[in-house]
């Protein structure tokens, strides 16, 4: 299999596991999302639709442009629950916690890498059908 392909089904699965880990483990995002947020559970909820929908429309020739588009918008969304993870001292009570150092890697380095991913699918297109 070319490796432009697996990239891109790659990519899908990762956001649509994510997005359907929402609703199976919401606990999980819920108190990732910063306090000042209202309506946590719809926050949650949209975030999970909107990765999996992402995530699928990615695979599509003709909506893969602006899924990958979407999917950087949305990431970019999340950089204040990245934040909010780094001033809660990347720990949260009965759930996720990690030393200070994980948050700041996830805030500078994995989600910048996670941009470009997203973005990456769009130089494909050349190479692949739908």
């Amino acid at each position: 299999m070319d490796m432009k392909k697996v990239n891109l089904f790659l990519l899908a699965g990762f956001y649509i596991i994510a997005g359907l880990n929402h609703f199976r483990n919401p606990e999980f995002y819920l108190d990732l999302i910063p306090t000042y947020l209202p309506y946590h559970d719809v926050i949650n909820v949209i975030s999970g639709i909107a990765e999996i929908g992402l995530g699928i429309g990615v695979l599509f020739q003709k909506t893969r442009k602006w899924s990958s588009y979407l999917l950087v918008a949305m990431l970019i969304a999340f950089i204040p629950a990245h934040i909010y993870f780094i001033q809660i001292g990347s720990c949260v009570e009965g759930g996720l916690c990690a030393p200070q150092w994980v948050g700041w890697v996830r805030l500078l380095v994995i989600h910048p890498l996670l941009i470009w991913w997203a973005l990456s699918v769009n130089a494909i297109d050349k190479g692949l059908k739908s």
